[in-house]
């Protein structure tokens, strides 16, 4: 079974917000000449990176939610201009739609084990809750209902 990340996405209101932050993400990169890798830069590398990549995913927190997660291709230790220790955890761009799970906020990142993690909804499911208010999919999570 492989390790997961879970790890707040802030700023983001929803899983739409991520989508189109990856989306303006992408067209920079094609203006500016320059290929496409959706990276998160953290500053703690995993030290379990080798039970990550390869089968993982980064879980991301949306308002107080596991909401979805993208797949972990690489986790890629590097030093910044000044020379602090930084990680690059490099993802595929798809947004995959979990099931709606609250999560308490915290700092950094979280390691997530496949089996406390939530499952992907399906199509039908995530095309029905993208459909749904955020305020309402919200609260009938926080009741149970979803």
């Amino acid at each position: 079974m492989a390790l997961n990340l879970l790890k707040l996405c802030v700023g983001a209101e929803s899983i739409r917000d991520l989508e189109e932050w990856i989306e303006e993400t992408r067209i920079l990169a094609k203006r500016l000449g320059r290929p496409f890798e959706q990276a998160h830069t953290t500053r703690m590398v995993p030290k379990r990176a080798g039970e990550i990549v390869g089968g993982g995913s980064l879980y991301w927190v949306i308002k107080g939610q596991i909401s979805a997660r993208q797949n972990l291709k690489a986790i890629r230790p590097f030093k910044d201009t000044a020379g602090i220790g930084r990680c690059h955890l490099v993802l595929t761009p798809k947004v995959i739609p979990v099931e709606p799970r609250p999560c308490r906020p915290f700092q950094g990142w979280r390691y997530l084990e496949a089996k406390d993690a939530p499952a992907d909804l399906t199509r039908e499911a995530a095309q029905g809750l993208a459909a749904m208010p955020e305020d309402m999919r919200r609260e009938l999570a926080e009741l149970g209902l979803l």
